[in-house]
């Protein structure tokens, strides 16, 4: 428990002199009319995520290396990209090798090819979903601890990694929701805040993936994945937009924006959405794998069928 008290009082202290030193700095994110906030507010507050993982590769034997690297690189590009505004040019080899070092250090195959292929598609996907989808205040905090939350429960069963690489992201989550979940935000996460949550999930799920053989560990991101890529779709088959560019049409985009619902209530339901689908999830993980794959075939169907149905109910202005 002490451990515990210690990270949590690290994170505390490293997030209060980050918020000052982004007002000094200027690191802020302006508001647009692509954006769902209204008032200049500090952005790299997610900061905090990859020196959680940090501390616990220092404080755990120096476990998983590559995947810290991997964090460690890709948090740096997209601190960068939180000051400057760089190129996807630029972002997206360093995405790549995220991936790469995620696949290696847990040791997937390169053959047959199209496997490898598809883990690739993964990685960059939920990378670039949990940076889309940090768009409003409480999101990506709460959020993330719901799929916390049932990666740690599955944990707890088979014992797949260390605890405390989950309970330190945990708490940094907990010391970043308190700046972010609140009507006006005290800062945001930030490109380093949720690509570095992208790769820490990516990772946990391939490898619970591997070592329980079961692909319903998709399902530990289904609410976001459905969003993402059912809009993704859309932009890329009925918009002439860049499907990279700043957008108002994600579900939870349009519940704020059109529906005037607020960020929290919207971000609460996302959450406790996706802790249902990890109550599923704990309770069919270790079902045959023809099972498994009806589950998870049918939960998607079904979940890209509910995004149609509110689409079209909230499609009154983009």
């Amino acid at each position: 428990m002490k451990i515990y008290i210690l990270i949590s009082i690290i994170l505390a202290v490293l997030s209060f002199v980050y918020l000052k030193l982004a007002k000094k700095f200027k690191i802020f994110d302006k508001p647009n009319d692509r954006n769902a906030h209204t008032k200049i507010t500090v952005r790299g507050g997610g900061i905090i995520f990859p020196i959680a993982i940090l501390l616990f590769f220092f404080l755990n034997n120096y476990q998983f290396p590559y995947f810290v690297l991997g964090v460690f690189l890709i948090a740096i590009v997209s601190f960068l990209d939180d000051i400057y505004t760089l190129s996807v040019k630029i972002r997206f080899p360093f995405q790549f090798i995220a991936v790469f070092l995620v696949l290696y250090q847990l040791g997937v195959p390169i053959s047959p090819i199209y496997l490898i292929v598809l883990f690739f598609i993964v990685g960059i996907g939920i990378i670039n979903m949990f940076n889309f989808m940090d768009g409003i205040n409480g999101i990506t905090g709460i959020y993330s601890l719901a799929v916390l939350s049932g990666l740690f429960l599955i944990n707890h069963n088979e014992h797949l990694v260390h605890e405390d690489l989950i309970l330190f992201l945990g708490i940094s989550l907990l010391v970043f929701g308190f700046y972010n979940f609140r009507k006006t935000a005290l800062f945001f996460a930030g490109d380093i805040g949720s690509i570095t949550l992208g790769v820490f999930i990516f990772f946990l799920g391939v490898l619970f993936t591997i070592k329980l053989s079961s692909p319903l560990m998709l399902l530990m991101v289904i609410v976001y994945g459905a969003d993402t890529g059912c809009t993704f779709l859309y932009r890329k088959l009925y918009t002439n937009e860049n499907v990279f560019a700043p957008h108002k049409h994600h579900i939870y985009q349009k519940l704020v924006d059109v529906k005037k619902i607020s960020h929290l209530k919207v971000s609460v339901a996302y959450a406790v959405i996706q802790l249902l689908m990890n109550v599923v999830v704990y309770n069919t993980y270790q079902l045959n794998i023809q099972t498994q794959v009806f589950i998870l075939l049918a939960t998607i169907a079904i979940f890209i069928l509910l995004y149609i149905l509110l689409f079209q109910k909230l499609k009154v202005r983009s």
